[in-house]
């Protein structure tokens, strides 16, 4: 499939079959086109997350979410011109049309930016990252590397993390430690870097929130906070904007998951007649990543010296009465290494986005 035709889609298909496209192309901006290739609306990410986020059914049709008005560019458009378009407007994608409003051609933000990361307002937040794990699930290859030090590519997980949200501003990070701690740090003593770490050193393990408690008197306003295993691709500056307008105390970044049960499933009735056999059906779930936005009062609120999960933090602030918010990615911009077959497929489709970009 050619690059331009992989993003063409129809108004009649459903939300849900219009965000597997994006997943299966590796594109956030879809554009909907009529039978002669004609420009009809373009839908994003945005525009499917803000549906998902008012509980609403992802197998309605994608007319329920498209933009009927969309930026375009002539076909004689020069790149300077396109370039001001996107981040006046903040768009990731332009189709270019000719004068019948066929759509000829489109630019995404990597055919105009070297740093494919949407960058339009950089932000300077804090990052902590949990690295502390003894990654069981990935035994045996955890027995001798920690994994944060885990490589995708040519760089280990941790360092790719840092990257991204290195380029979206951070410079302030914080790596909670405690298995194979020295390996992790003489890793990074022996890499240049434009950016801060801390290192935070739990002397015991104390789960996926305890070791923030260290962290109560370093950390004054809003900040991530991440597992050490996955990676997000998404527009942080959004997450936070996300965060911000929702008055969230906590913000989880959740993934579109998708499951079908391999099996003709039976529903019955009557202690035992059967009703109908739905082969084959698909179930989707909002699953939480383990990448989250936090404001630094929380952290008042976890026990010193405990194991802690994040779950329990997440429970004590809604005990409170705070709000607590889940911002929705699909499901293949969550990168995860937590187990072997999530490695695997990782690394298959870390090179993928290699060869795309």
């Amino acid at each position: 499939m050619d690059k331009l035709k992989r993003v063409f889609t129809a108004s009649g298909v459903t939300i849900k079959q219009a965000l597997k496209q994006m997943d299966a192309m590796g594109e956030k901006t879809l554009i909907v086109v009529d039978d002669n290739g004609k420009i009809v609306a373009t839908v994003t990410d945005g525009d499917i997350r803000r549906w998902i986020l008012k509980g609403k059914n992802i197998n309605a049709k994608l007319s329920n979410v498209m933009n009927r008005s969309p930026l375009t560019l002539p076909h004689d458009f020069s790149k300077e011109e396109a370039k001001q378009l996107m981040l006046r407007n903040q768009i990731e994608c332009l189709p270019v049309i000719d004068s019948n409003k066929k759509v000829v051609a489109y630019l995404g933000w990597a055919d105009l930016f070297e740093n494919r990361l949407k960058i339009f307002k950089p932000i300077h937040l804090p990052v902590v990252i949990m690295a502390g794990g003894e990654g069981a699930r990935l035994h045996p290859f955890t027995k001798i590397l920690p994994k944060p030090l885990m490589p995708i590519g040519d760089k280990p997980i941790i360092e790719l993390i840092i990257e991204r949200f290195s380029a979206c501003g951070c410079r302030d990070f914080h790596l909670s430690m405690n298995y194979k701690s020295n390996i992790i740090k003489a890793y990074f003593n022996d890499v240049q870097h434009p950016f801060k770490i801390n290192y935070v050193l739990e002397k015991k393990p104390l789960g996926t929130a305890g070791s923030l408690y260290l962290l109560r008197k370093r950390i004054k306003k809003t900040f991530f906070v991440s597992n050490c295993d996955i990676l997000i691709d998404a527009d942080y500056a959004d997450i936070v904007k996300f965060h911000h307008e929702r008055k969230n105390k906590i913000t989880l970044v959740c993934a579109m998951k998708n499951y079908t049960i391999p099996y003709g499933v039976c529903e019955i009735f009557n202690d035992g007649d059967l009703k109908g056999i739905h082969e084959k059906p698909e179930h989707h779930f909002l699953v939480n990543t383990g990448m989250y936005v936090l404001e630094p009062d929380v952290l008042e609120g976890i026990p010193k010296n405990q194991f802690y999960n994040m779950t329990d933090l997440i429970n004590a602030v809604l005990k409170d009465g705070g709000n607590v918010g889940a911002y929705p990615v699909s499901e293949k911009a969550w990168l995860d290494i937590g187990q072997f077959e999530a490695l695997q497929e990782t690394l298959k489709r870390f090179e993928d986005l290699k060869r795309d970009n």
